[in-house]
């Protein structure tokens, strides 16, 4: 895509969906930290399950380590990896406590310090907490940016890489939101809906997906919000 494009890719997608926000449900910078840490190799839909009672009963690092290890799996027994998780939940609350006075820092190198934080989770706790300009490349943004010729590379960093060079100003702090959303409801893995796809013009992906037969419209529309 040349500069033109991108910018016409970008309003296509913020004239579509003009607010776009993370799935995941949080009420402070900790309770989203908490969150993205657990949402490895998880659905948002299955973090949210989880976290609704453990998030009321424990949204600062001090309450999350007086609940306890034992407790703390209880809340997590349906996520993915949950005893690991939760070591590590409690090991971050702790250095959060420690070496934070209890805040979540807006500053990479500090969060990626923290145990199970990786630079993913720093970059959409920097983007959706601090309204920092960064982009968080999970598998969806990863094939959005090959697929659409927007961002490719080989690795995540480089995607990450390309989409700081190219993304342009007016749509930087929005723009992994609408990466994501996109590639988890219309450029999906398997079988991308290109026939109701916004940017579907722009797109160097080919073939296109077939449109579904007359009076059977297509599963798995874009969620609002």
């Amino acid at each position: 895509m040349n500069k033109a494009e991108i910018v016409e890719f970008f309003a296509r997608l913020a004239a579509d969906n003009p607010h776009p926000e993370t799935e995941l449900e949080y009420s402070n910078a900790f309770t989203l930290l908490v969150a993205v840490v657990l949402s490895a190799q998880m659905t948002d839909v299955g973090v949210n399950k989880a976290t609704r009672a453990l998030f009321a009963e424990a949204d600062t690092p001090e309450k999350m380590l007086a609940l306890g290890e034992d407790t703390l799996k209880q809340h997590l027994r349906t996520i993915n990896f949950y005893n690991t998780k939760a070591k590590n939940v409690l090991a971050l609350s702790r250095a959060l406590i420690e070496q934070h006075a209890g805040e979540v820092p807006a500053d990479r190198a500090a969060l990626e310090a923290l145990p199970g934080v990786g630079r993913k989770t720093a970059n959409v706790v920097l983007n959706s907490a601090f309204g920092q300009e960064t982009f968080a490349v999970d598998t969806h943004i990863f094939r959005v940016g090959n697929r659409t010729g927007l961002a490719r590379g080989k690795t995540p960093l480089e995607v990450e890489l390309k989409l700081e060079k190219r993304v342009p100003g007016p749509f930087r702090i929005h723009a992994h939101h609408w990466l994501i959303l996109h590639g988890r409801y219309t450029c999906k893995a398997r079988t991308p809906e290109c026939w109701r796809c916004v940017v579907a013009d722009l797109c160097a992906f080919k073939p296109k997906a077939p449109a579904p037969p007359a009076g059977k419209p297509g599963r798995g529309a874009r969620k609002e919000g």
